[in-house]
């Protein structure tokens, strides 16, 4: 084979499949015929017929029989038709998106944040959103950072403690951090005691990497007294569950289960809490929308554990 012939039919084969083409043999194999598939995509007839035996002659397989009086789609054009429907349908679903980010919308979010607060805080919120809000993911981000977790592609980070500056962020109002107490403890009935007093008892909490357990080391440190016995688990539901099983008080800012009592924590006037905040890349194409979402965390957090009284 000459050389020239080999190069054409190497750079016909290199040379990108073009989406107004394929949508060109789409439309014939729907139409039927060239002319109606010319009229439904607005070209001449011999200009759609030239595209065809363009792409044919690209991909080197014919994609219609034209013996007939009418033009027949072949077996591999059949077999090729779905792969093309679905790069035509991907393209402008690519292009539905880019337009939605060029115009700050957002049609779906990806939410990180540790264990218990997509249970007790994030689940819940969820349940609220509108039909008109975007699509919600949620990712378990641990031990985590803000700047971590938006680098992994969450949209939205709930974290503990305040975020670098280099992030947008909003803080939620304080959490208490709880004593959960075991049946038929002395202190049920009780609205609050002290640290000094909660470290008379076995205590029940879970690792360092989470708030609540940094926040009651802290406060141990701060009293200058030693601390007790204490059970570590990795889950707050298990811890409550010992606690049900009267292993010892459980130090949590999980929501209350087995019907447990619980009364809040006083390090001096002070109530031991937690603060969580929302983080968020500022140049986000949909930063306003990102800033709207965590307002409304907020505000459901405030009518939750704020204005609401004690379940337990």
């Amino acid at each position: 084979m000459p050389v020239t012939l080999i190069t054409d039919a190497l750079e016909a084969y290199l040379r990108p499949v073009e989406l107004r083409t394929l949508a060109y043999f789409v439309a014939t194999a729907d139409c039927g015929t060239v002319s109606a598939a010319a009229e439904r995509v607005h070209v001449t007839q011999p200009s759609l017929s030239r595209q065809l035996r363009g792409l044919e002659e690209q991909l080197g397989v014919e994609l219609f029989d034209r013996s007939g009086r009418r033009l027949e789609i072949t077996p591999v054009g059949r077999t090729l038709l779905p792969r093309a429907r679905a790069l035509l349908t991907d393209a402008e679903a690519l292009r539905a998106a880019a337009q939605l980010h060029a115009c700050g919308a957002l049609e779906q979010v990806t939410l990180a944040a540790p264990a218990t607060t997509l249970t007790d805080i994030v689940s819940p919120f969820l349940a609220t959103l509108a039909p008109e809000d975007p699509v919600p993911s949620v990712v378990e981000s641990g031990g985590a950072t803000a700047e971590e977790s938006l680098r992994r592609g969450a949209d939205l980070a709930i974290v503990a403690g305040r975020p670098p500056r280099t992030v947008a962020s909003r803080a939620m109002p304080p959490l208490p951090i709880w004593a959960y107490l075991p049946p038929g403890h002395a202190w049920s009935g009780r609205e609050e005691v002290t640290v000094e007093e909660l470290l008379t008892e076995s205590l029940i909490s879970l690792p360092p990497s989470h708030s609540a357990r940094r926040a009651l080391d802290a406060a141990v440190v701060t009293t200058g007294l030693a601390a007790p016995p204490l059970l570590e688990t990795a889950n707050g539901t298990v811890a409550q569950a010992l606690c049900a099983a009267g292993r010892g008080v459980a130090v949590l800012s999980d929501d209350a289960r087995f019907g447990l009592d619980r009364v809040g924590l006083l390090l001096g006037s002070e109530h031991l809490s937690v603060r969580l905040h929302c983080a968020w890349d500022p140049t986000h194409p949909a930063a306003p929308v990102l800033a709207d979402l965590a307002a409304r965390i907020s505000a459901w957090v405030v009518e939750r554990y704020v204005t609401a009284p004690d379940p337990a």
